[in-house]
This record gives structure tokens, sequence and C-alpha cells, in this order.
């Protein structure tokens, strides 16, 4: 058994590529000539032996090592592969921020924002800072629950913008599908459910343009749009079916071209 002083004061002879420390129960202390100092957990599966990297020495102490083998060891008892979970970390660490809600939610605004105009994409990123990131930013994906984000819409509401909230709960749950084909397999969507528990929100009916100057406005509005092709296409095909305008009576039908 290792003690702090002899990992201390552990050594590798300059003509030796490594020197271990064996300390019990297949942890060692691995040190290099150049005086970097590793723990492993020594294993063995269908008879092959394999080793574990558990940190580094002084940053993980010997106590904190035979604490991480103790789990490794329970863990491999579990049934765990130890080497494809520790791939499946490094994958998930791959993320800046980890899984916040924050990090998750400008990782999926910055994937979409080319698919949106500027003005769509800036009021987006605002509604998240303003609405959302300062109750939910720094909290992990998962372990958010479905009463807290309704907790924060329902903030939302009190202030009197029901129709922010309902984007507001719009936006998580696109988020939160973002985020779930990557996440464990026993998570879900904490959106499912939660719009019944708002106020609903009415849209109101905008008047139809009728002059000639502003509608031009509209159509080059149409063709700027940037987002998904469904809308695009519905965009362009609606000056085209346009309902006629409520202020108009019904149409001069006798100035209607002849089909032949």
């Amino acid at each position: 058994m290792l003690t702090d002083k002899q990992c201390k004061s552990a050594t590798c002879p300059p003509d030796k590529k490594r020197t271990r420390f064996t300390d019990g129960q297949g942890l060692y202390l691995e040190v290099s000539p150049g005086g970097s100092r590793r723990w492993f957990w020594k294993t063995y599966t269908d008879g092959k032996e394999g080793r574990l990297a558990l940190g580094s020495y002084p940053s993980m102490g010997l106590a904190d090592a035979r604490k991480a083998r103790d789990t490794a060891r329970l863990q491999k008892a579990a049934g765990v592969d130890l080497v494809q979970s520790r791939k499946l970390d490094k994958l998930k660490g791959q993320r800046e921020g980890g899984d916040t809600f924050k990090a998750v939610a400008l990782e999926w605004h910055e994937r979409q924002a080319d698919r949106w105009s500027p003005g769509h994409a800036d009021r987006t990123k605002r509604q998240l800072e303003r609405d959302l990131f300062p109750w939910l930013g720094d909290r992990d994906m998962r372990s958010i629950e479905p009463m807290e984000l309704l907790s924060v819409l329902q903030k939302v509401e009190r202030r009197g913008a029901v129709e922010t909230a309902d984007r507001g709960l719009m936006l998580a749950r696109q988020v939160y599908e973002y985020w779930l084909p990557t996440a464990e397999t026993s998570q879900r969507n904490i959106t499912e459910g939660l719009q019944k528990r708002l106020t609903p929100y009415r849209g109101k009916n905008f008047p139809a343009i009728v002059e000639p100057q502003r509608f031009g406005e509209l159509l080059r509005a149409m063709y700027a749009y940037k987002g998904g092709p469904i809308v695009r296409t519905a965009l362009l095909l609606a000056p085209i079916l346009f309902q006629r305008p409520g202020v108009d009576a019904s149409p001069d039908l006798s100035q209607a071209p002849t089909i032949c």
C-alpha cells in the first residue's frame, strides 16, 4: 500500500520508460522520466489485461484515486463497459459549457440562424436571453423539471406578455428536441403538456394591405424571407392566392378575362 509521502517522492530512472508504484486492488501510480505521475487501475477482460486512466497526481491525491478505483470496480461489476463509457463521456464533453440549457440553446440557435432572417435570429436570441437564460441558463438539461419551466413562463405571463410566454414555450420545446437525440434514452421532452397550463393565446387578424406602396414592401419582405422551404413557398404563393380585402365589394366579373 502506498503512502502520501511515497507518492510525493516517486521518481522514474532516466534509463526507463516508466515506473509503476503499486497501491492495491489493481491501482498503481505510473511515473515517467519527465516527472509526470498518473493513476491507473488494472483491469482484465476475457483474460486480457487492460487499464483505465483515473487522473493525474497531485491533482488527484491518493485517497481520491482509491475512491475512483472503487467506483470503477462497482461499475464493472454492474456490467458497465468502462472504456465505452469513458468515450461517451468524452463525446458529451465536446459541447462548450456542457449540457446546460444555455449552452444547448446557443448551439441550437447558431445552427438555425443561417436559415432565418437576421431580424428573426436577433429576436429569438434576445428572448432566450431575457426570458429563459436568467433562470434556466446555468442548469443542466437533465435536471430541469417541467414545473420549473412552467414557473419561468408564468413570470412572462404576469407581465402581460401572453404571446411572448407562448413563444418562450415553443423555443424551449425546440431546444429540447435538438438536445434529446444525444441525451440518455431515459430523458424526455419536459415541454410536453405545458401548453395547457398557460393562458391561451388568441392571435389577431390583421387588415388586408390595399395601398400599392405598402403592398410592394410586403412583396419584398416575402422574397427576402430565408426561413424553411414550406413557409417560403407559402409566402410566394400568397400574392397569387390572396383573399380579397374585406373593404372590397364583390368582384366585377364582367371585367374578368375569358377562359377558353
